[in-house]
């Protein structure tokens, strides 16, 4: 085919049409907060209540944010009747037990990313919700973005050829008393920042046949910084670094026989991409305004409540089958790198 003169345009419907569903908010947290703003802005979802680990704590969290029912434990939450769907915005380690909870409450579940800390916990969510035949998706908000639907289009296409290599990273830069340095939270970068580039990976090129690297380890008893280098089975590479050291440009480039990615801002947040051919003598520009959670984190929200009300089981903006091969990749990058949890385990 011949390379195109005129990207696609999103087909992502208007949040505000999505039906209106009741949220429970399990955890109580900064991303929770962010979620609650962001789909109250730009959507008609209704967040019915918040469950937290003390009764004292989501009668704050309730209060400061208009929430009509604040229940001072998890269990209390899930059993509410009138919730629709619970969203799982607890630390890391502990999302595979609360999604679990719920899950066997018989509620719809969303689940900040990474859904859990391994492939083998990944499917035993998987599994339950497919018994009980309820909705799961893991909320990596990234690719519910428009942006991410254009691209899906483009890779559709086959704009690009046969895809050779990526390249990605995210940085960022943490004062000394957040939890990212602790390691009973399963601090370090992998998990908070790597599940961007990693997912990036996989959903591009699959599982990695082979996983290379280095971590340094930070004097709190985390990884700092990784870097590694994932190979597939055809011998195609990809590289991929997160550091919790300092901001970078969390940028990625897609390196295609026929064309490339290439992203104008960070690559997992709302912004701008140009589509180039392999030459550099076509170049399309997809432009949107650049924004961070808060300008983002509805769309999402309005995907799950559409799946919800339709009946379906996952969503097609995050398969998964998409989740699954992330989480088989990160147990072969905490393998590689001898990256411990060990602290982080509970039960």
């Amino acid at each position: 085919m011949s390379f195109p003169d005129a990207l696609p345009v999103s087909r992502i419907p208007d949040p505000m049409e999505a039906p209106a569903l009741r949220w429970g908010i399990l955890g109580s947290g900064w991303i929770a907060e962010q979620f609650i703003r962001s789909a109250r802005a730009h959507t008609r979802q209704i967040f019915h209540a918040v469950g937290s680990r003390s009764q004292a704590k989501a009668d704050t969290f309730a209060a400061e944010r208009d929430i009509p029912k604040a229940h001072g434990s998890y269990e209390a939450l899930v059993a509410d009747p009138d919730i629709d769907v619970i969203y799982v915005a607890t630390p890391h380690n502990l999302h595979h037990a609360h999604a679990k909870l719920a899950l066997e409450a018989g509620k719809h579940v969303f689940i900040e990313k990474p859904m859990a800390m391994s492939h083998a916990e990944g499917a035993e969510l998987v599994a339950l919700a497919k018994e009980k035949g309820l909705f799961l998706a893991e909320a990596l908000w990234t690719y519910f973005l428009p942006k991410f639907d254009v691209l899906q289009q483009v890779l559709d296409s086959g704009a690009i050829g046969d895809i050779k290599s990526i390249h990605t990273e995210y940085g960022e830069y943490f004062s000394r008393d957040h939890r990212i340095f602790e390691p009973t939270l399963a601090g370090g970068p992998l998990l908070d920042l790597g599940t961007y580039p990693l997912s990036f990976i996989t959903k591009l090129m699959g599982v990695p046949a082979q996983v290379t690297g280095a971590k340094q380890m930070d004097e709190s008893g985390v990884h700092g910084q990784l870097s590694v280098v994932l190979s597939d089975a055809k011998g195609n590479l990809s590289n991929m670094a997160t550091t919790l050291y300092g901001f970078t440009p969390t940028n990625a480039v897609v390196v295609g026989t026929k064309g490339s990615i290439r992203f104008g801002s960070e690559f997992n947040l709302p912004g701008p991409f140009t589509l180039a051919s392999a030459d550099g003598s076509i170049l399309l520009r997809y432009s949107e305004p650049v924004g961070r959670h808060f300008e983002g984190l509805f769309y999402e929200a309005a995907e799950v409540a559409r799946c919800i009300a339709a009946g379906r089981s996952e969503t097609t903006f995050r398969p998964l089958d998409a989740t699954l091969d992330m989480l088989a990749a990160l147990d072969k990058v905490v393998e590689t790198l001898e990256i411990s949890y060990e602290a982080a385990k509970i039960g």
